[in-house]
C-alpha cells in the first residue's frame, strides 16, 4: 500500500504521522510510505531578492525542518518512508504529489477549527479531502 504522509512541521502533522504508525501496525505488511511537505510560494519581490539559490535554499531548508519531527517518529516506529516536497498552495500539492506517487491512502492532520472559522479561513484537509482521487485519513 502506497501512502503519503502530509506534515507541515506542528503538532498536527506529527498527529497524522503517529495515525500513520497505528493505522501501519494494522496492515499485513509495512506500507510504501512518502513524507511530503507543501512550501507555500514566496512573494515575487521576496523571491527577486534572494535569487534563484537563495529561493532553492529556502524551501530546502523550510521542508528539512518541517519533516525533522516526522522523520524521528518514523524511524523510531522503523517504517521505511521517502520525503519530498513540492512549492505551492498546501492542498493542491498535497494532491498532486499523491496522483504523481499512485498513493493509495492521503494521511493529514487538522487543527480542528470550528465551522465559522474554516468558511472565512478554509482548511488544507478539507480541500484534500475534496480534491483528492484516494481516500483521505485525516489526524486531530
Amino acid at each position: 500500500m502506497k501512502i503519503l504522509v502530509a506534515v507541515d512541521g506542528s503538532e498536527v502533522g506529527l498527529a497524522a504521522v503517529r495515525q500513520l504508525v497505528e493505522f501501519s501496525a494494522a496492515l499485513a505488511e509495512p506500507p510504501d510510505i512518502t513524507l511530503f511537505y507543501a512550501d507555500p510560494p514566496l512573494l515575487r519581490s521576496v523571491a527577486l531578492n534572494l535569487g534563484k539559490d537563495g529561493v532553492v535554499s529556502y524551501h530546502a531548508e523550510n521542508a528539512a525542518y518541517a519533516m525533522k519531527k516526522a522523520r524521528t517518529a518514523l524511524k523510531r516506529a522503523r517504517l521505511p518512508f521517502r520525503e519530498t516536497y513540492l512549492v505551492g498552495e498546501p492542498a493542491e500539492s498535497i494532491v498532486k504529489q499523491a496522483k504523481a506517487s499512485k498513493a493509495d491512502l492521503v494521511v493529514v492532520g487538522t487543527h480542528g477549527r470550528g465551522a465559522l472559522k474554516q468558511l472565512f479561513v478554509g482548511s488544507v484537509a478539507l480541500k484534500v479531502i475534496a480534491l483528492s482521487p484516494v481516500p483521505v485519513l485525516v489526524a486531530r
